[in-house]
């Protein structure tokens, strides 16, 4: 891969290898998540960030579950997560479990106890909180906060046996009530939960809390270089304490970045996974959803997606990126890559009332104008057509250059053609229209002085291909508070008539259905009986340097 450019995290790693801060290890990153829920976009930035700076220093990255909660992690979203990393096309060195070092996290914990810097708390959850203090005011110290080392140790070891009940007990590190950083005011580090767990089984009823197992994990792996978001930054001290309270060489170093936010779009795992546990989407890949499953399913390709995570770069305070930028991504990866074809979202009846009743022909189009390696295909064309509704204007506006009585246009690739006549029903709906063409104007033809200001698609009847196409809005709008709120509209299903090689389709082709937008066969539905395209993005950009 190229270069990925510098940022101030390569900029730090920089001057740890030249102090030889890691005495001749690689550099080692690592992407953590927790098994809980299916990843979204701005865990793509996280993906492309640690992969791609173990790339620039021909060093290693790891992918690791942070699977220390049971009762919220599932294997469905272990084998989700490797499918979406490969899909971004990275491949990790080690592949790893945080439950791997439940052994080496318990001996851990009582060595801390042993070194006097853990004990066994009975506060409830509730106490605990309640005594932390404020941000002006210190922590009140625990009552069992000067137990003896031997009672600890039999009070830890009794916990990991199932002697007691969930919350009865916690093991604390023994840190700073008056720490002006709350995080570092006896925080818990082990909790009671008899859970199972998807790795170990029941092996364990207790279980580390993350902000005590993620550096062990680091350390255990050699990660150098520990990188996360914003939220982390007043974790840190805690993460640099139980290293150093354990006296463990080479500790890595833990870096934080702005975290990924994006304009009408939530990432909140938990909200994410209430859609779809309340039936509000498909699932975890609906097209709509901001999840890399989602995206993929919508047709992004995994270049877009990286494109648009060197293009927003790293920094170090929050911001919004406009979710232009990431479609603006999108449509210039596709641009050159996909095929064009003509497909008629709400149809409208042509005739053209002078072509013969029984002939057919095939005209020939470009499949990519902006790519002519792409080549071209041929397309039938017939005396009945259909055209899109929104192209024709019975009292045209001004500066409308499409079909209207009178007016003649160019239907792609085939011939001028002139509206002359509107049917309609009883109740005043148009149904048809009734046309001429010039047959002297077929395209590629030399027809000098004759000019048309408007180009329509059109699909031919006889063998049109009904298709299913479903055209996206935003998942979420903004409210007048600020917030992001499920929008009803967010999918408009359109039967729609494609041109006649759609018919051998296959899922997870793309095309750019001319004038209207890049579509994808959907991976789940479509099916040689049934064609269903999704939007990837329409044509238009909104996006601006």
């Amino acid at each position: 891969m190229a270069d990925t450019g510098t940022n101030f995290i390569h900029n730090m790693i920089d001057k740890d290898l030249e102090e030889g801060r890691y005495e001749g290890l690689p550099v080692c990153t690592r992407f953590p998540p927790e098994p809980n829920g299916y990843l979204h976009i701005g865990h793509a930035k996280a993906i492309c960030l640690n992969f791609t700076t173990a790339q620039k220093y021909g060093g290693k990255c790891n992918l690791r579950y942070d699977d220390t909660n049971p009762v919220k992690e599932d294997v469905e979203y272990v084998g989700s997560i490797e499918g979406d990393v490969r899909w971004l096309g990275f491949q990790w060195d080690g592949l790893y479990f945080a439950s791997d070092y439940f052994d080496q996290m318990y001996e851990c914990a009582v060595e801390l106890i042993r070194r006097g810097k853990a004990y066994v708390c009975e506060y409830s959850a509730e106490e605990i909180k309640n005594t932390r203090g404020t941000l002006t005011e210190p922590g009140k110290a625990s009552p069992w906060r000067d137990r003896s080392v031997e009672e600890n140790l039999r009070l830890f070891e009794e916990m990991k046996d199932g002697k007691y009940a969930d919350g009865e007990k916690v093991l604390r590190a023994k840190i700073d009530m008056a720490s002006p950083n709350i995080n570092m005011r006896d925080p818990v580090i082990y909790r009671i939960a008899h859970a199972s767990h998807h790795n170990t089984g029941d092996k364990w009823c207790i279980y580390p809390m993350y902000d005590y197992a993620h550096p062990l994990e680091d350390a255990i792996e050699k990660v150098t270089h520990s990188i996360c978001t914003l939220e982390f930054e007043d974790h840190r001290p805690l993460y640099d304490w139980v290293l150093q309270a354990l006296d463990w060489p080479m500790p890595p170093r833990q870096i934080e970045f702005a975290r990924l936010n994006l304009t009408n779009t939530v990432m909140s795992k938990r909200y994410l996974k209430a859609l779809v546990e309340d039936g509000s989407v498909e699932g975890w890949d609906d097209p709509r959803m901001p999840t890399i499953a989602g995206i993929r399913r919508r047709g992004y390709t995994p270049e877009a997606v990286r494109d648009f995570c060197e293009r927003i770069g790293v920094a170090k305070a929050n911001s919004t990126v406009d979710v232009s930028l990431l479609e603006h991504c999108v449509r210039e990866d596709l641009k050159t890559r996909v095929e064009s074809r003509m497909v008629i979202l709400d149809p409208l009846k042509v005739v053209i009332t002078n072509y013969p009743e029984d002939a057919a022909e095939e005209v020939e189009i470009e499949n990519n104008k902006e790519n002519p390696e792409l080549g071209s295909r041929k397309v039938p064309f017939s005396r009945e057509l259909y055209v899109e509704r929104e192209d024709f204007m019975e009292i045209p506006e001004k500066k409308y250059f499409r079909l209207f009585p009178g007016n003649e246009v160019r239907f792609k690739g085939a011939y001028f053609i002139t509206c002359n006549e509107v049917v309609k029903d009883e109740e005043g709906n148009i149904t048809e229209l009734r046309c001429t063409y010039d047959p002297e104007t077929r395209s590629g033809g030399s027809f000098e002085g004759r000019k048309v200001k408007g180009t329509i698609h059109w699909v031919d009847a006889g063998t049109a291909v009904p298709l299913t196409v479903r055209v996206y809005s935003y998942l979420f709008t903004e409210g007048e508070d600020g917030r992001y709120a499920l929008n009803p509209d967010s999918e408009k299903l359109c039967r729609a008539l494609g041109e006649a090689s759609l018919a051998e389709v296959s899922p997870g082709e793309r095309f750019q259905f001319f004038r209207q937008g890049y579509y994808i066969a959907d991976e789940k539905l479509c099916t040689a009986e049934e064609k269903v395209f999704n939007q990837i993005v329409d044509l238009k950009s909104s996006w601006k340097k």
